[in-house]
């Protein structure tokens, strides 16, 4: 059973990472958090004296035994992170001093905090809402810069004014409906549902304009996972060892080398690119190659981008063919390889025999040419050529869903003002709209929701 913790509590945690470095940090939130360390610090003045956001030097102290030599940082509420008194105990780094400290924190009074409790209680104590939590734990995990800029973007609260914008007309309409029913003798019914369909078209495009944003906001934050198919032999193996600049693949002649998928993450022009290399696909009787045929075709299914190799020095064979269906569908691009080698097989061939292809580049990967050009159509795919994570997006499947909810709310709003129902069908469908926008600030968010978010926090966070 889950312990119920109270909000009033003094928390702590370590918020530097586990092993040893020049510095550790204990950090101390709550009311009281500043007499605690006070018990523990022995320093030349007093930590309770001490100005807001001010470093002092001294040692941790346990009784009579010292147990580091530290800086401590005082800062006052309400300007702190959880706005609430903090403080923070910078000893030195090694694992073992740093959790004795701790440690000597929670003997004089202090809970452990739970992961993610700070940015919790900042959320919990008006400091920022549920899209800039989320936030935060997408700066701290960003694959690329681009998924930096739009972390700090949704941090500075780009996302959160946008929906309690769109909330806060919501409810703007709310009270010019419950207008109208309040006083019926007031002839405003037929004006008041105008002005309500009209704000209600202009917010639909709204929601359908942000919701389009989330497939972007989806890839700079998490990928493009991409899936490396072809028959054996074709340099799907040197070309992950291209883009990730080293050995990762053994390269030889042989066909059937791989015989396993190798899985690395590489940065492309700031674009977070997922690289899958798969056995080669085709028909074998070697059991453990079978496998791994059967592994990429089970990847290729689940992959944002389908990258499809050819030997440009050949004809098309069967085995090219038999991958061509793994296309339909998804987004891909077609690699004509070793165009270093004298051609059988041009581009317009191809695009004839894989209609379904999205871009057909040629290429060599052994010396490196046409790379630039699949560089950018991955950002033709996927960003209609331009990269921009400044623009307003959608972190998650958690804020996506919930505003998808309020455009289908304000979608069957649409129907009932067309149907000409009662006021109170409208406040109720106006009602639901405000819920779902307020799930995304975490407005109206269920606590259930509220956890599950910040338990994804690493501790001291």
């Amino acid at each position: 059973m889950k312990i119920a913790y109270r909000q009033e509590d003094i928390i702590a945690a370590v918020s530097t990472p586990a092993g040893s470095g020049g510095i550790g940090i204990v950090r101390i939130s709550g009311e009281g958090a500043v007499e605690l360390a006070d018990r523990i610090f022995v320093g030349k003045c007093p930590l309770v004296k001490k100005p807001s956001h001010t470093i002092s030097y001294g040692h941790i102290k346990d009784g009579e035994t010292v147990i580091d030599e530290v800086l401590v940082s005082v800062m006052r509420a309400p300007h702190t992170y959880t706005k609430e008194d903090i403080v923070e105990i910078n000893c030195h780094g090694g694992g073992y001093v740093t959790h004795r400290v701790l440690e000597t924190v929670l003997k004089y009074g202090a809970r452990s905090a739970e992961a993610g409790e700070f940015t919790k209680r900042a959320f919990l104590n008006g400091r920022i809402d549920l899209t800039q939590a989320e936030a935060v734990i997408d700066l701290i995990s960003s694959p690329t810069e681009y998924a930096r800029e739009m972390a700090v973007g949704q941090l500075e609260g780009r996302l959160k004014r946008k929906v309690k914008q769109m909330r806060s007309e919501v409810i703007d309409m709310i009270a010019s409906l419950e207008a109208v029913i309040d006083y019926p003798e007031y002839d405003v019914e037929e004006e008041s549902k105008q002005s309500i369909r009209k704000k209600s078209e202009t917010l639909l495009a709204q929601m359908e304009e942000l919701l389009s944003s989330a497939a972007q906001g989806k890839i700079l934050k998490e990928g493009i996972k991409t899936v490396i198919l072809g028959k054996p032999n074709v340099g799907k193996s040197s070309l992950l060892n291209f883009l990730l600049e080293e050995e990762r693949a053994i390269v030889t002649d042989i066909p059937g080398t791989t015989r396993d998928t190798v899985e690395e993450t590489v940065n492309l022009h700031g674009i977070a690119v997922k690289l899958v290399d798969t056995a080669g696909i085709r028909e074998t009787a070697d059991q453990v190659e079978k496998i791994g045929v059967e592994r990429s075709k089970a990847h290729a299914k689940d992959a944002d981008l389908l990258l499809l190799l050819l030997d440009s020095s050949k004809e098309l064979e069967e085995e090219d063919r038999e991958i061509f269906p793994l296309l339909e569908g998804k987004k891909s691009v077609v690699l004509l390889n070793k165009t270093d080698l004298p051609a059988k097989l041009d581009l317009a061939q191809v695009k004839k025999e894989i209609p379904g292809a999205s871009i057909v580049l040629p290429v060599s990967i052994q010396k490196g040419e046409g790379m630039e050009s699949f560089l950018q159509a991955l950002k033709d795919l996927f960003f209609d050529g331009e990269i921009t994570p400044q623009k307003t997006m959608l972190q998650n499947t958690r804020q996506k869903d919930a505003l998808q909810k309020a455009k289908d709310a304000t979608c069957h709003l649409l129907e009932t003002l067309q149907m000409d129902l009662p006021e109170d069908f409208l406040s109720m469908d106006l009602q639901e709209i405000s819920e779902a926008l307020g799930e995304i600030t975490g407005d109206a968010a269920s606590d259930e929701i509220i956890d599950r978010i910040f338990t994804k926090f690493c501790l001291g966070k």
